[in-house]
């Protein structure tokens, strides 16, 4: 029997997973080996050894191999996800020569000269000098290059996690086009390199040759070898395809590939994204991200730290629910259910507004999370209703604004991530937009994406949209209810679409205060 099932490695922010597909988008087998997702030293820092996120694959890949059933033999190619903005600086072995920068740092360059010529000149035009300081501010590169020369001048290639693990993989310096996302020079219109020309190369000065070779999805990286192989467990010679960032590969692996259909992420950032043929910036200078497809765009739009609220409510609110969870062995997560099922929709006009780390997409920088409406009938219950209900706000401005920016109307939705395992959740979801939200059929969708990838890259089958239709399909669609749905119609026009702009100045004086 010819080897048609596919191995995807999913590096995420808490765990990384071997995971093995058929051609039908089945999960066959998986093994998930848990990583501590930085450590810090120093407000704002996370950092995380390179090698932890290598030996975990590692792991799992073995940890893959002792399952019943699991033939090696089976597999015909393997692709690769991983968390985004994640960097890594190597020498020319591919040693990391510091810690790897984890995507949820947080630390700024101040002072750096700004953006000059005539590109300054058309973004002071624009009134955007102070976007591309942020970004200029944001950029890891430059951070390196201003506190530890040293080691920017031993940096051989400047590498993000997917960079380095294909390294890793195949002893080659390439990457996939679907995973650059983050603060290189990279032109985001084109999904090639910034020309000589490019202002980025102002904003984030670097040799182009610390850059790796970029590959379009769907595409050989090259092959596992040798030592690899013997790491791993993965068949030696064994074609690496490139694939996407986890986003990126998550909303295919959803099976939103129509611009009509979007995907919500309900993870550590929640995210939502449509996938488009066209370049369209729905906020100027910040760009759609490259699609696991190759040449399409995900317009995105991100609530940082989205679901992590929910672990955050956990941990200083959900201590019944955590004491009950480990006297019968199970998840926390299961009991939050019953807590959504005691505040009625709306929490009794409780109304959060979920900017607990905000960034540059929306809101601005000066941005704080806030909490309105508090009277004596609410509850903890209430609380975690309400973080609910805000995130899912946020997510449908966000598909307003991205259904602007493109004329198409968003007609319905893919809900992935930790969230979607609630049926509270994905309820409330489909009612505060008034769309039928679909759980995918797994809950694996980022690596199912990858997996999508490496079938179109061998030819298992013949185009994306075939695959997509072959490997994905709905677990369960939860329909909105018109009721509760004019409910948070209301709340949504006449209280939180206004909260921003009437907590603004209070948050620009906080944000001069210091506080």
């Amino acid at each position: 029997m010819p080897a048609e099932n596919l191995l995807a490695i999913d590096n995420g922010t808490q765990s990384v997973r071997a995971l093995l597909f058929d051609p039908r988008g089945n999960l066959l087998a998986k093994q998930r080996i848990p990583i501590e997702s930085y450590y810090s030293e120093g407000p704002g820092l996370a950092e995380q050894d390179p090698l932890v996120f290598w030996n975990a694959v590692c792991q799992a890949c073995q940890g893959l191999w002792q399952q019943p059933g699991v033939d090696r033999g089976s597999i015909a190619a393997v692709a690769l996800t991983t968390q985004r903005s994640t960097l890594v600086n190597v020498d020319r072995e591919g040693r990391p020569l510091r810690p790897a920068i984890h995507w949820l740092d947080q630390r700024e360059t101040k002072g750096l000269k700004p953006v000059s010529g005539l590109w300054g000149l058309a973004f002071a035009l624009a009134g955007a000098s102070d976007t591309v300081a942020y970004l200029q501010a944001e950029a890891e590169v430059n951070w390196i290059r201003k506190f530890q020369p040293e080691i920017w001048d031993k940096t051989y290639k400047y590498l993000f996690l997917s960079g380095y693990l294909t390294f890793m993989l195949t002893g080659r310096f390439v990457d996939s086009v679907g995973s650059q996302v983050g603060y290189v020079p990279f032109d985001y219109k084109t999904q090639k390199w910034a020309g000589k020309h490019d202002w980025k190369w102002q904003a984030v000065p670097m040799d182009p040759r610390v850059l790796p070779e970029l590959v379009p999805p769907g595409q050989p990286l090259g092959e596992i070898t040798p030592e690899a192989a013997a790491a791993t467990g993965i068949p030696v010679g064994l074609k690496l395809i490139a694939a996407a960032a986890d986003k990126a590969c998550e909303v295919i692996g959803s099976g939103a590939l129509d611009p009509h259909i979007a995907c919500l992420s309900y993870g550590t950032t929640a995210t939502i994204n449509t996938t488009h043929d066209r370049y369209i910036e729905i906020i100027p200078l910040i760009p759609p991200y490259p699609s696991a497809v190759p040449g399409a765009y995900n317009l995105e739009l991100q609530i940082f730290r989205g679901y992590w609220m929910v672990s955050w409510f956990k941990q200083e609110f959900g201590h019944e629910e955590r004491l009950r969870a480990s006297e019968q062995g199970v998840e926390a997560e299961i009991f939050f259910d019953e807590l959504v099922r005691q505040a009625p929709p709306g929490s009794d006009g409780l109304v959060l507004q979920p900017y607990w780390s905000p960034g540059l997409r929306k809101p601005g920088p000066e941005a704080r999370g806030a909490v309105i409406g508090f009277a004596d009938v609410h509850t903890r219950a209430h609380l975690y209703r309400a973080i609910l209900e805000g995130l899912a706000y946020a997510l449908r401005e966000g598909a307003e604004r991205t259904s602007k920016s493109s004329g198409v109307k968003i007609e319905a939705l893919r809900v992935a991530g930790g969230g979607s395992q609630s049926d509270a959740g994905m309820q409330l979801t489909a009612d505060v937009f008034g769309l039928a939200a679909s759980r995918p059929h797994v809950y694996e969708a980022s690596g199912l994406g990858a997996a999508i990838d490496a079938a179109v890259g061998i030819g298992l089958h013949p185009d994306f949209a075939s695959a997509v239709r072959e490997m994905t399909r709905v677990s369960q669609t939860f329909e909105p209810d018109p009721k509760v749905h004019a409910i948070y119609d209301e709340l949504y026009a006449k209280v939180y679409l206004k909260m921003y702009d009437r907590l603004k100045p209070l948050y620009q004086a906080m944000q001069k205060l210091g506080g």
